[in-house]
């Protein structure tokens, strides 16, 4: 998955559980990249970016709940 339109369709559980499963994935490569054994180092940065997609969504899917409960 990569697209927002496609990261739009999973819960925000599925968003987070994505995002902590990525998290620990570039963690692998920060230490692979270290240890001068990564092949492509543009591998960090689209995991990177994967990361913020996903907490991005997770966060706007968040954000029209907290709004009904301020407005109450």
């Amino acid at each position: 998955m990569g697209t927002v339109k496609e990261l739009g369709s999973l819960s925000k559980e599925e968003l987070v559980a994505r995002a902590a499963q990525l998290k620990k994935s570039l963690f692998e490569l920060k230490n692979k990249a270290s240890t001068g054994v990564l092949d492509s180092t543009a591998e960090l940065l689209k995991t990177r970016r994967e990361v913020a997609r996903c907490l991005t969504v997770a966060r706007a899917k968040d954000l029209p709940a907290k709004a009904g409960k301020a407005k109450e």
